[in-house]
């Protein structure tokens, strides 16, 4: 055998062995084409991972959903599997891609769908089927009503474009407010402003850390107090650097987070956390069960917990008996610069998985397409403070009566859940969403993961100075990988970088022209040897 013939032989193998433990077994799919029809006389069952929260009312819209939906298409059956948290369903999609299994239907988000991309025709680009003509967006052939593509909010369905194409439909959307309790606010002889800033929020904040000489809250004549409480510290991190103009990613992966104004947010978080004037869920609990016992002023959480928050709050994980009576404000967040505020946008979408019979992916998207009809939208919205994501659904006279009836009650018309929807509302335009890349979601548990660890320092007593900030930095990027998510070395500049398989064939492809090189050498060199 020739120096070459056994250096392909060599690669050839290579290749078998590397792709046999890059798949684990699994078969690769074919990219999706849309059929010319749908397949009617075929039954499918289609497969829908979902999350809700304890709110029931979002379990029951749910189990009506799939009941008209099959109604309408009686040979299209949906079986749902339900979660109570979004990271479940990522690390089950993550698991369940190597062995073909994945869902037909998911709710998600696009930071996990970045990473979903990462294996071959995995997640369905659904630009496609928005225009088809039959089964598309208003599409003559569905059972339904739903919305026409210009009846997509746009800023809220560009958050499902990811590099060239579509991989998601918005499902609802939210952002962030603070739920504040104005009770204690007037007490200390605050008014609150028109628009809330940070600077506001901390010196109320601190103010409301007075005790008297029994070690009693002056404020709320009780033995605790925190002041201020904050859900998500990613959000948190990525708004105020928001806010300050101030790096955090680009769409190519490469990372610009440690800067200086990130260091002075986190200066300032030290400086508050010391008194006792800030804390995190992750550190306190819930911010609403602090609010709604008077043991908090303000309470930062998604529009979408507000049937959570104030002293008539339809949900609560507190006994009665520690209800304090209270006027409850509900506030956009706080902004460096009211005249320009900036607000994240958030919430759900839907993404559809591939397999190889087409019919069963079209079945998947016709159902994914009932979720966007008003009675859907609009149900689902009405359990917490989430908007629809279609003009369709937010200008129906349904929807504009429900915002209407703010205050009528305390369940259905609860006036803090009503004004936390209005404010997302409002501010659409003022909305914003991160970069999504293959690690984005890392970015953003790395971001909260700074505040986090400040808030926790100062409460030990540890020195918060530059080299703490140094060794936090390097500490970060450690555990969150942020080297390899901005190394540069992306495979694809929209979707971040390699995929493992594909980084051990590359290298195993070196290592074999390098053993070409010394194979085609040795041999050179035993000839010279034969012929002396």
């Amino acid at each position: 055998m020739t120096v070459f013939k056994r250096a392909a032989a060599f690669i050839a193998a290579l290749g078998v062995a590397i792709s046999l433990s890059g798949c684990h077994g699994s078969r690769k799919i074919a990219a999706f084409e849309v059929p010319a029809e749908f397949d009617t006389s075929r039954e499918y069952e289609i497969t829908f991972w979902a999350k809700n929260d304890t709110n029931v009312n979002q379990t029951r819209i749910y189990d009506k959903a799939i009941a008209d939906f099959e109604a309408l298409y009686p040979n299209i059956k949906v079986k749902m599997q339900r979660y109570t948290d979004y990271n479940l369903i990522y690390n089950d999609v993550i698991t369940n891609i190597a062995t073909n299994t994945t869902p037909n239907v998911c709710i998600t988000y696009p930071d996990h769908i970045a990473t979903y991309l990462t294996g071959t025709n995995v997640v369905v680009p659904l630009d496609e089927l928005f225009d088809d003509e039959k089964y598309g967006f208003g599409g003559s052939e569905l059972r339904f009503d739903g919305p026409l593509k210009d009846e997509m909010i746009p800023q809220f369905l560009g958050e499902c474009r990811l590099g060239e194409n579509y991989y998601a439909i918005p499902f609802m959307r939210s952002t962030e407010a603070c739920y504040i309790n104005k009770t204690i606010v007037e007490s200390l002889g605050y008014t609150l402003p028109e628009e809330l800033t940070w600077d506001f929020v901390w010196e109320v904040s601190e103010a409301a850390t007075k005790k008297n000489a029994a070690g009693v809250y002056e404020a709320n004549g009780q033995k605790v107090m925190i002041p201020f409480i904050y859900k998500s510290t990613d959000n948190m991190m990525i708004q105020m650097l928001r806010q300050k103009n101030a790096g955090y990613s680009d769409s190519s992966g490469h990372i610009f987070i440690f800067n200086d104004a990130s260091r002075e947010i986190l200066d300032t978080v030290a400086e508050h956390a010391a008194t006792g004037a800030f804390s995190t869920f992750k550190i306190s609990s819930y911010p609403a069960n602090f609010l709604n016992a008077g043991q908090c002023v303000f309470a930062i959480d998604s529009t979408a917990g507000a049937t959570w928050m104030g002293s008539d709050a339809p949900l609560s994980d507190i006994s009665e008996e520690n209800f304090v009576e209270f006027e409850t404000a509900v506030m956009p967040i706080p902004q460096f610069d009211p005249e320009n505020p900036q607000m994240i946008s958030q919430g759900p979408s839907v993404c559809i998985f591939n397999k190889d019979d087409p019919q069963e992916v079209l079945a998947s998207w016709i159902f994914a397409q009932y979720l966007l009809t008003n009675g859907v939208q609009i149900a689902y919205s009405q359990t917490e403070g989430y908007v629809p994501v279609t003009s369709k659904a937010q200008d129906s006279e349904e929807y504009k009566d429900y915002l209407s009836r703010s205050g009528e009650d305390d369940d259905l018309y609860y006036d803090v859940k009503i004004k936390a929807s209005q404010i997302l509302l409002d501010h659409i335009s003022e909305t914003f969403v991160t970069p999504v890349f293959n690690g984005s979601a890392s970015l953003r548990s790395a971001a909260g993961q700074m505040i986090e660890n400040v808030t926790k320092s100062v409460r030990r007593k540890e020195t918060v100075d530059d080299a703490y900030f140094d060794k936090l930095e390097g500490d970060i990027t450690s555990l969150y990988r942020l080297d390899s998510i901005s190394s540069g070395t992306s495979g694809k500049a929209e979707l971040g970088e390699l995929p493992t398989t594909a980084k051990i064939l590359l290298g195993a492809l070196a290592v074999a022209w390098v053993m070409i090189g010394a194979i085609f050498i040795s041999g050179s060199v035993k000839k010279r040897r034969r012929s002396k």
